[in-house]
């Protein structure tokens, strides 16, 4: 595990928005998790454990706004290694996925996880892709894989606070600034808007760090779940 802080933050927040049947369920699929921490994965098995079955519960149970934190927490519960993580990811839906992407910052030291966060990165669900350029992405995607993430949030909308360690990565970055500048070109020559955001990361790559206010660095705390 990579952030027990984060995790002890996270459920100290999740469970003051909670009722008390919900916290209860919460407890028990937890310790479902729990015990099947360390089991090894078995590729050939025909039944899903418990504790994952609970992952489609969670909105349910946790109500909508809950349901990724909890994803996140009985995934870290479970100590779900990449190639768990990977097959709940390619098997799961939409929120399940993202609950995935939350959770590699916590689970996954090294960049093992990086195809997840690629295929993210390819869709245009917006929520996907603003959870795929999180705290992980930050720490492990390649500058080239780094600079259009940035990008496909422009082209996407999804704001560029979820773009975590942005200051940092983007400082200083002159092939940043060439690809921004060229997309506000072409912008500007379609005759559409230059969004505020693409000016707002521009100005980050003033080696110097001037410029607009630095964007916040991302957080793990999991976004609006929706069954």
């Amino acid at each position: 595990m990579t952030d027990t802080l984060g995790i002890t933050a996270l459920r100290t927040r999740l469970e003051a928005g909670l009722g008390g049947a919900a916290r209860a369920w919460l407890d028990q699929a937890t310790a479902e998790a729990t015990a099947h921490a360390g089991r090894p994965e078995q590729p050939a098995r025909t039944s899903v454990p418990t504790w994952e079955l609970r992952l489609a519960e969670a909105g349910r149970r946790c109500g909508a706004d809950h349901a990724d934190a909890v994803r996140v927490l009985l995934l870290h519960a479970a100590s779900a290694d990449p190639a768990t993580l990977a097959r709940i990811y390619g098997q799961g839906t939409a929120p399940e996925r993202r609950a995935v992407l939350h959770a590699l910052p916590h689970l996954v030291p090294g960049p093992e996880a990086l195809p997840l966060v690629e295929d993210a990165l390819r869709t245009n669900d917006t929520r996907l892709v603003a959870a795929a350029v999180g705290p992980y992405a930050a720490e492990h995607l390649a500058p080239h894989d780094w600079r259009h993430a940035v990008l496909k949030c422009l082209f996407t909308g999804v704001p560029v606070d979820a773009v975590a360690g942005l200051p940092r990565r983007a400082r200083g970055d002159a092939e940043l600034a060439r690809m921004l500048s060229d997309f506000a070109s072409e912008r500007r020559a379609a005759g559409r808007a230059v969004p505020d955001d693409l000016r707002r990361v521009l100005s980050l790559t003033d080696p110097a760090g001037a410029g607009a206010p630095a964007a916040p660095s991302g957080t793990v705390t999991p976004s609006t779940g929706e069954e």
